[in-house]
């Protein structure tokens, strides 16, 4: 944490106080998503915050610090999603849907984080583990589609793993035009679950 300065104009230079690690990680994620990683540089940090580099080392190592975290936090929404569905003691396919209906909650609460880990390419060593762990989650949803055909509840005809990436598909589409102030995140789970797993077709129709 950054070391609280006494008042005057050489602490003004330093920063102003009030900044912690969270709303220096807020703002990178922000900065990343606008500019993109790369073309993003400490120093735009610092002045989008109105500090000076240095008072954001305090906080963090660096860009790929701040990557990793901001990936990991978009991740571990998911993966908490993914223990908490393991834990139901429930058919599959109910399980599945639960899932989905999670990970858009998890989407529309850390839109930002999710939004710039979807960007991620590898380009990096932070880049390829974020990669690493998106493909453990896309193998445990995969997991669950497979049970869910094994008992009966969904079309056999179809690959678990085209299933699920089509699913979390239509999942991470959201990043690009959810807005939260127009909408709630559990309205969009509702919508999302109910054309996964009924259709678009009306009852009866």
């Amino acid at each position: 944490m950054a070391r609280q300065e006494s008042g005057g104009p050489a602490a003004r230079r330093r920063g102003r106080p009030g900044h912690n690690q969270d709303a220096v990680l807020t703002a990178a994620v922000r900065l990343f998503n606008e500019r993109g990683y790369e073309a993003t540089s400490m120093g735009d940090l610092a002045e989008r915050l109105g500090i000076t580099k240095s008072s954001i080392y305090h906080h963090v190592t660096g860009k790929q610090e701040l990557l990793r975290m901001a990936t990991d936090h978009a991740l571990d929404g998911l993966f908490e999603a993914a223990d908490e569905v393991d834990a139901l003691d429930a058919p599959a396919v109910h399980r599945l849907e639960v899932l989905l209906r999670r990970s858009v909650l998890v989407l529309a609460e850390r839109l930002e984080f999710v939004t710039l880990l979807l960007r991620v390419r590898g380009n990096t060593e932070v880049e390829q583990r974020a990669l690493l762990r998106r493909r453990e989650f896309d193998a445990r949803v995969t997991e669950v589609v497979k049970q869910a055909q094994t008992e009966g509840d969904l079309r056999p005809d179809i690959d678990p793993s085209t299933t699920a990436r089509l699913l979390f598909g239509m999942v991470n589409s959201l990043a690009e035009w959810y807005q939260p102030h127009r909408g709630n995140g559990a309205a969009m789970a509702d919508a999302v679950t109910a054309i996964a797993f009924h259709g678009l077709r009306a009852p009866g129709r």
